[in-house]
């Protein structure tokens, strides 16, 4: 990364090539970071490589001309204001929050902060100099943009000679409803662990025992989703007039994005099951697929990598290795997979769990695992390659991603990945049953079956492990082919200075 800039103002207004473009992601810039910003981190890298006159996606209806690039400036939060340039072209500009989550994270463990104000004036100040703004969260930088973007366009219905709006684009990158259910059940049992008093702030059941919330420590199995639990909040006679706080929760959360994805020009999702949910809510021409990445050089097998994991970190190489990647919390239901391994060490399988993250429940799997476990903490990019090839099954619970690169990564690496069946994360296989298993019966016990599969037959895994890097080489594009396929067309259509009407009128 270049120097850095003390001015934050620094960036330069729409150029006369390509549309100026703010990402705006209201997340902490930091080596702890999620998937959510090293997605951007990647993007911004593929920009800056793409340069301002290399070959752009180039004949699509909707999308740039040949030869088009694109000014980019991705907006994150961090502890002082700075310019972070990559490029000419790219940057990455880092605004202090308003009102910061961060005391929050205490109580839940490695989650990332972000800013809760209604409004950021700093940022305000910034983002005229672009032609689009794209959202990526729900919070201080996306209530900013929305709600500029509707003074504009009152001004323009008024006054139309004031010009064409700001292009508003909206990607899903999380499924923020369900981590909001997640993190409040977190919270609540950890505030009942340490003060028994707190059990005063749940609301008693309707009947004998309330169901667990989805993904709760609590239960392996996770409760069936409720679709839509805003709309529950008009009682019938054949449902309960309160909810629980979790469904609550996930419902104003999921008002709140609906909201503010309204407001945009285009909205870009990751599968075709909620392209399907989000052209319901806003039209189906608004909606369209956004994929991610892979960086092929980076995630590759390497046959000495198990013997590098052996020695850094003492994983013993008569075992298993099955390795789970991201953070340590309810939201990925790392404890289900606890379970299982518990169960197969209970039982007499060789397997060892290694743990590539940090989170509330890190020291709830050590506890439960023992020996049986390595918790590396947080592992840099350049490291987790290694850390995945020198393991044998990648094993992710989680059901709150929207794309989950790990496993994408994991694959390029030759591992199989186990995952659970109808969970987002399986658009990345091509062949279920060929190239990854999907877990059915999606609790502890289910796991443990589904793992002992791999960790007993080693011809099946080895075979899998082929199959999966196979996929990925066939069909997991890159970052840049990404980039120009999927972002910089829309990025163009809604340029105020690009789309057709604009180019037309001029």
């Amino acid at each position: 990364m270049c120097a850095s800039s003390a001015d934050p103002a620094s960036p330069a207004g729409p150029g006369p090539g390509g549309p100026s473009v703010a990402v705006l992601v209201e997340l902490e810039w930091n080596a702890l970071a999620g998937g959510h910003l090293k997605c951007w981190e990647r993007f911004a890298e593929a920009a800056a490589r793409l340069g301002s006159g290399a070959g752009g996606p180039g004949g699509r209806e909707d999308g740039a001309p040949a030869g088009a690039g694109v000014d980019l400036t991705v907006y994150v939060l961090g502890d002082r204001e700075r310019v972070e340039p990559l490029s000419p072209q790219v940057r990455f500009v880092v605004l202090r929050p308003v009102i910061s989550s961060a005391p929050l994270t205490p109580a839940l463990g490695r989650t990332d902060a972000s800013d809760l104000a209604p409004y950021h004036p700093a940022l305000a100040r910034l983002l005229p100099r672009h032609d689009v703004w794209h959202l990526t969260h729900t919070f201080a930088f996306a209530a900013t943009a929305v709600r500029m973007a509707h003074r504009e366009r009152r001004n323009a219905r008024r006054n139309p000679a004031a010009g064409p709006p700001h292009g508003l684009i909206g990607s899903v990158h999380t499924d923020v409803p369900a981590l909001t259910a997640a993190y409040l059940r977190q919270l609540t049992d950890r505030l009942h662990t340490a003060r028994p008093a707190a059990a005063g702030l749940r609301p008693a059941a309707h009947g004998p025992a309330r169901s667990p919330a989805p993904w709760s420590p609590a239960s392996s199995r996770p409760a069936a989703p409720a679709r839509a639990p805003f709309a529950a909040l008009s009682p019938s006679a054949a449902q309960p007039a309160r909810l629980s706080p979790e469904a609550l929760a996930a419902g104003l959360a999921r008002h709140r994005r609906d909201r503010l994805l309204r407001a945009c020009d285009r909205v870009l999702v990751s599968t075709p099951e909620e392209r399907s949910e989000m052209g319901a809510l806003l039209g189906p021409d608004r909606v369209s697929l956004f994929g991610r990445g892979i960086d092929h050089e980076r995630f590759r097998p390497d046959p000495g990598a198990r013997g590098w994991l052996a020695r850094t970190h003492g994983v013993p190489a008569d075992r298993t290795a099955v390795v789970f990647a991201g953070r340590v919390d309810a939201s990925k239901r790392v404890m289900v997979l606890a379970e299982a391994v518990r169960r197969l060490l209970d039982t007499g399988h060789p397997v060892h769990l290694v743990v590539a993250g940090t989170g509330a429940d890190s020291p709830r799997v050590r506890a439960l695992l023992g020996p049986g476990v390595t918790l590396l903490g947080t592992v840099p990019q350049e490291r987790l390659a290694q850390v995945y090839a020198g393991c044998d099954v990648l094993a992710f619970p989680s059901r709150s991603e929207t794309a989950g690169n790990v496993v994408a990564e994991a694959m390029a690496c030759g591992l199989p990945v186990v995952l659970p069946a109808g969970a987002r994360t399986r658009r990345w296989l091509a062949a279920p049953g060929g190239d990854g298993l999907l877990v059915a019966d999606d609790d502890a016990a289910g796991w443990a079956r589904a793992l002992a599969v791999l960790v007993d037959r080693p011809e099946v895994r080895t075979a899998m492990g082929h199959r999966a890097a196979g996929t990925a080489r066939l069909h997991h594009r890159s970052w840049e082919r990404v980039l120009r396929e999927d972002l910089l067309p829309h990025w163009y259509a809604v340029s105020p200075r690009h789309r057709p009407a604009a180019r037309t009128a001029v």
